[in-house]
């Protein structure tokens, strides 16, 4: 499955409830304000890296990009343009959007 976070995890607790009840191989893409989620060394980075083992955690580049951002996420995020993000909906058989 992917899924899909579009809010700041320092306004909402979207990205925090996506990672406690992503499946174990589940793709989870960081857009819009989401990619806040990407930052090295943010409050929400441990719990962001204790997924990665279990989880692939992607971030959108434009996204990234657009914030001047793209420096500062942390090793293991794994970015995507917008054909990525395109082949990652196609590659799984679900899309759960988190709000």
């Amino acid at each position: 499955m992917l899924h899909t976070v579009n809010k700041s995890p320092f306004e909402k607790n979207s990205l925090v409830s996506c990672l406690e009840h992503a499946a174990d191989g589940s793709a989870i893409l960081l857009i819009e304000d989401g990619v806040y989620g990407a930052l090295n060394g943010s409050a929400v980075a441990d719990k962001v890296k204790s997924v990665m083992g279990k989880s692939t955690i992607y971030a959108l580049g434009p996204d990234l990009d657009a914030r001047g951002i793209a420096d500062k996420i942390m090793d293991g995020i794994k970015v995507v343009d917008y054909a990525g993000f395109v082949d990652l909906a196609c590659e799984n058989d679900k899309v759960q959007a988190w709000l």
